[in-house]
């Protein structure tokens, strides 16, 4: 009599199934199961491994407010800092753009990282059904009944079946390569530059982030912890980042930021990385009984800030649009999720696109271009109306979910 063979998927049934357990997938994970409806949510990466990614740490208002009214965690108030404007340093000089005074909103520097423990300790608190480490992830059904095969940490296959099937897995997305070319459009911009970010042990150089404009090109400085900096500046996207030793980073920093009449607090440099810079969107972000969130569906270059808190927008409304999708087991829902998605992701797109064509310069640039972006940035920060258009965009556009 033959065995039946180890290799035999083990079954699961769900209700939704998740690809992806970061923050994105995570909410949409916690959102859900607050509205009573069961999730399986799958990573190939390990817990280790993601806490281990540092990322952006800027959010808007609307995403600490998810994170705290919904139940994760209020450490991004505790341990979090709030941000009330930031600097726009060029020609010389410095001007703030006054979020509170402005628009009556700030943001909160909480790196990527905080946001996805809390999230991954809610998910454990509460039982949630989360699978990290996995490995050969395929999808099917998309149209009918979706189906999930994966291979578990522990060696086992397992095959989920779910009502419906969300795509959470970044920017490499198997789930965006699984819609047939002829059913989705893409939109595709690749930028000429990238950044050089680091992590320096040090203390803040500024109580706020300072975007640079010099004849040195773009910098960032941004915070971590009042021990930890994040920097950046302008760079090729070919650049080695192994061959900058630390005195050349500062230097070059140094004389970015200086062109303003700036200085930085120096520390030893413990983690260097370069940035490449992309837009891209796909249409629709629903499939059949699929949809798309984060970055699987969109993604901005960084100068916005806007790349976590535009994923953590999309899962505010799937939960919404998979509630009523559950309910009557209708696919009708996943529809309006996209429109309403895709209204926020190009108003995102085009602020981020704005920011960075304003602030960096370009490889060909001539010393019209240069002085075109000063006086564009002099319009901005010489005008209540320019600058409360920055403010409102950059905190997080109010009625916009």
């Amino acid at each position: 009599m033959m065995q039946r063979m180890a290799t035999t998927p083990v079954p699961v049934r769900t209700q939704v199934a998740i690809v992806g357990a970061g923050p994105a997938a995570l909410m949409l994970s916690h959102l859900l199961a607050r509205a009573g409806i069961d999730s399986v949510a799958i990573d190939l990466r390990t817990r280790e491994e993601i806490e281990q990614t540092h990322r952006a740490g800027i959010l808007e208002q609307d995403s600490v407010d998810l994170l705290v009214d919904s139940g994760v965690s209020d450490r991004v108030l505790r341990d979090g800092y709030r941000h009330d404007g930031i600097e726009l340093a060029f020609g010389g000089g410095s001007h703030r753009i006054d979020f509170r005074g402005l628009v009556g909103a700030s943001t909160q520097l909480y790196p990527q990282t905080d946001v996805f423990i809390d999230l991954a300790d809610a998910r454990a608190r509460d039982g949630g059904d989360v699978r990290f480490g996995v490995t050969d992830v395929e999808v099917g059904g998309l149209t009918d009944r979706p189906v999930v095969r994966f291979t578990a940490s522990d060696g086992l296959a397992h095959e989920v079946r779910a009502d419906f099937l969300v795509g959470a897995d970044g920017s490499r997305s198997l789930c965006r390569r699984a819609v047939p070319e002829a059913e989705r459009l893409q939109y595709f911009r690749e930028y000429p530059f990238a950044w050089f970010g680091i992590l320096a042990e040090a203390p803040p150089s500024a109580p706020e982030l300072i975007y640079n404009h010099s004849p040195h090109g773009f910098a960032l400085i941004s915070q971590r912890t009042e021990t930890l900096q994040r920097m950046y500046f302008q760079c090729d996207p070919a650049e080695d980042a192994t061959t900058w030793s630390d005195d050349r980073i500062w230097e070059r920093l140094q004389a970015a930021v200086g062109a303003n009449g700036h200085t930085l607090a120096e520390g030893a440099i413990t983690s260097r990385t370069v940035l490449p810079f992309r837009s891209f969107v796909q249409e629709p972000m629903h499939h059949g009984r699929m949809v798309l969130a984060g970055d699987a569906a969109h993604t901005v270059p960084p100068t916005g800030a806007k790349g976590l808190n535009l994923a953590l927008a999309d899962v505010r409304v799937l939960a919404e649009e998979l509630e009523r999708a559950v309910d009557k087991d209708d696919p009708a829902p996943l529809a309006s999720y996209s429109e309403r998605a895709l209204a926020r992701v190009w108003k995102a797109q085009h602020f981020s696109y704005w920011m960075t064509t304003m602030l960096h310069t370009l490889p060909d640039a001539t010393p019209f271009d240069v002085r075109r972006q000063e006086g564009e940035l002099a319009a901005v920060t010489g005008s209540v109306a320019g600058s409360t258009y920055l403010a409102e965009a950059y905190t997080g556009w109010p009625g916009a979910r």
